[in-house]
């Protein structure tokens, strides 16, 4: 069953016309052909077929295939940067930069995962598509990744990671991991529940000083913010991406 796009379920129940409705039933379709065959491997029929329309209708609401994988794209990385800071804002003011870290582990993972099929294909399918088709895609996780450079930074400011540890490395490898999730998640190999409270401990450990969950005196290493973080944060290009199993 396809996962429920947490925004734009709330754009179809305000759509009036019928052609506003379809839109967004083939974009729904398309993100979810999208999260399991990767862009070399969506194709329009497949699309139409999830959508329950016939291949012809696609047209008349996008000319090509690229535009339809752009716009579904876009939507993804814009609906996980949403949802991210929507989580953060909800928290209280005094929480504590790690817990806020471990908030946002959550959300990503429960995005990736289960809430959305327009993240899980933004994620899976970042470093794919051709330069032409990923100008919008790349400012949204341009911006995705300052939130969490900004958790890392706050984190360290406060003498909650262990100063031997390079923060600008740690964010790269910790969102490295949790984009990969997406590849080799099976619901029989755990629940999302478990994946991020794992996710979460693995995280939090790996962060603080060994044998201590107290903050440290010492000033960590945060690196500097270069212009280029969101190729690291995302991939760059890679192979095509193999159809993944759905239970």
């Amino acid at each position: 069953m396809s996962k429920v796009p947490f925004l734009a379920k709330a754009n179809v129940e305000n759509n009036d016309t019928e052609s506003e409705r379809t839109r967004m039933r083939i974009l729904d379709a398309a993100a979810h052909v999208l999260s399991i065959k990767g862009f070399a491997g969506t194709r329009l029929t497949d699309v139409a077929e999830s959508a329950e329309i016939p291949p012809s209708a696609i047209y008349d609401h996008f000319m090509t295939r690229d535009d339809l994988i752009e716009e579904v794209m876009y939507r993804g990385i814009s609906y996980m940067r949403q949802h991210l800071q929507q989580t953060l804002d909800a928290l209280p003011p005094d929480t504590a930069p790690m817990d806020r870290i471990m908030a946002a582990v959550e959300a990503h993972l429960r995005n990736e995962l289960q809430l959305s099929d327009y993240c899980t294909a933004a994620i899976r399918n970042s470093g794919q598509l051709p330069e032409k088709l990923s100008k919008r895609q790349k400012k949204e996780e341009a911006a995705y990744g300052r939130i969490w450079q900004s958790l890392f930074f706050d984190a360290a400011a406060a003498g909650e990671v262990d100063p031997e540890l390079d923060v600008t490395l740690e964010m790269l490898l910790s969102l490295g991991a949790l984009n990969w999730v997406a590849e080799w998640w099976d619901p029989r190999r755990g629940s999302v529940d478990d994946i991020v409270a794992k996710a979460q401990l693995i995280l939090r450990r790996g962060l603080t000083s060994p044998g201590s969950s107290t903050a440290t005196a010492a000033s960590p290493r945060t690196g500097t913010a270069k212009p280029g973080i969101r190729r690291h944060l995302f991939g760059r290009k890679r192979v095509p991406l193999p159809a993944r199993r759905r239970s």
